[in-house]
């Protein structure tokens, strides 16, 4: 029987590596001149991947 696991470390996992999908992204889109890496934008652009992740994912 499979485990599904700890949903808290599911939720640490999805964070963290959000939070590193977002900042790569933001800081390509500024490469190119097409946002500013700060981190009001990581934080957003973190948050909707975090959102999107757990709606698919999890639910």
């Amino acid at each position: 029987m499979a485990s599904d696991g700890d949903p808290r470390v599911l939720f640490a996992m999805n964070l963290v590596l959000s939070a590193a999908f977002a900042s790569a992204v933001v800081w390509g889109l500024s490469f190119l001149d097409l946002a500013t890496f700060d981190l009001r934008t990581v934080a957003g652009f973190g948050l909707i991947v975090f959102g999107l992740t757990y709606l698919v994912v999890l639910r």
